[in-house]
């Protein structure tokens, strides 16, 4: 999406008028983002709101390197990445010696395809992941990190973000199964 400079100049001047423009034209998106590190709707709302906060009161930050919105979005990972830790109750307890990631299924379920998911069924799903397992997989898989990364933002070790992320990609494997399990039930009922 491209954004009028004058909606940023707009914003860093405190113009409401600029900040509801922004708003308008990147809640959407960034909600999107929200909801995948957030447990339900509420919760990546709260998330917004705070980020937009956050972003209104330090736009003067952004360089105009790089895209605004690339700017915003990582606005938005690390406000839900500190949201998390924040409101975390249980703390990542899980670490191996090693880890093969590309042993991420069980021999029988290797050979069961999926049919395709909608984005927002697939969104829901992350959601039902356990916080650990939701912020590893959306941080690898989204957002690009390395392992390394992931450990150093979350305060883990790389295995037990490696393993967050085995265990995150098996649960998502066994709801998308039971899903279209659960159609094919449906498909054959009618």
């Amino acid at each position: 999406m491209l954004i009028d400079d004058s909606i940023i100049e707009g914003c860093v001047a405190g113009k409401r008028s600029a900040q509801s423009a922004l708003y308008r034209k990147f809640s959407a998106v960034m909600l999107a983002v929200c909801l995948r590190y957030a447990q339900n709707r509420d919760e990546a709302e709260d998330i917004l709101q705070e980020a937009f906060l956050k972003i209104f009161q330090n736009i003067s930050s952004y360089r105009k390197e790089g895209s605004f919105e690339g700017w915003m979005k990582r606005v938005m990972i690390n406000h839900a990445l500190n949201y998390y830790r924040k409101n975390r109750k249980i703390p990542f307890h899980e670490d191996i010696s090693s880890i093969n990631e590309t042993e991420i299924m069980d021999n029988e379920e290797q050979s069961v395809t999926h049919a395709p998911v909608s984005a927002e069924k697939l969104i829901a799903l992350i959601q039902l992941l356990p916080p650990g397992y939701r912020m590893v997989f959306n941080m690898y898989v989204f957002e690009e990190y390395s392992h390394k990364e992931i450990a150093e933002a979350l305060n883990i070790s790389e295995n037990t973000s490696k393993t967050q992320l085995l265990k995150a990609r098996r649960m998502l494997r066994k709801k998308l199964f039971d899903l279209n399990l659960m159609k094919n039930i449906a498909t054959v009922n009618e």
